[in-house]
């Protein structure tokens, strides 16, 4: 598995693992309707977006890769927290590994990465977000040093609501 930064052509393949992730580890948690619509199309759309605004400093996207695909991603940059401070505190805005990645160790290598990064950049702390009721996802950043801070949130963007939990660490 080889850790590298993201650029705008890896944005099938980065939402084609975001979709198929989803729909795994969010079965159960998101209406089942809303997981099959999932269309990797669109979310090549909005990753090409992203991977073309990273600026490699304070705000990048990395992808694991095998030697035929990418398997997993991680984006970050400053907070988009109000009341938080972009200089800094930074977040961890996604990270999702391809089913067949998980426990493969593929994910803890993304997020030394991505905290490595976040560390070089400048930022004192990082904080990202999580659903409530994903476990799974609550255990692997309470293991990478993440605890939860008490901020909660009720996320509606999708249009049905999703409670959230911040989680925080600070950085060496």
């Amino acid at each position: 598995m080889q850790i590298r930064t993201a650029v705008a052509e890896d944005a099938a393949q980065i939402a084609d693992v975001h979709v198929r992730s989803w729909q795994v580890a969010y079965r159960g948690l998101m209406p089942q309707e809303y997981l099959d619509g999932l269309d990797p199309a669109q979310r090549a759309e909005m990753w090409a977006r992203i991977t073309s605004r990273a600026d490699g400093n304070r705000r990048g996207v990395l992808v694991a890769e095998d030697e035929t695909a990418v398997e997993a991603f991680v984006a970050f940059g400053p907070t988009r927290d109000e009341g938080e401070d972009p200089d800094q505190v930074g977040e961890i805005a996604a990270i999702y590994a391809a089913p067949g990645a998980w426990s493969t160790g593929c994910g803890r290598a993304l997020m030394a990465a991505a905290l490595h990064a976040l560390a070089r950049a400048g930022y004192q702390e990082v904080s990202l977000w999580v659903l409530d009721a994903n476990a799974r996802a609550r255990r692997f950043y309470e293991a990478a040093g993440f605890h939860h801070d008490g901020a909660e949130q009720v996320d509606q963007s999708d249009g049905f609501p999703l409670r959230e939990l911040r989680y925080r660490r600070p950085l060496p």
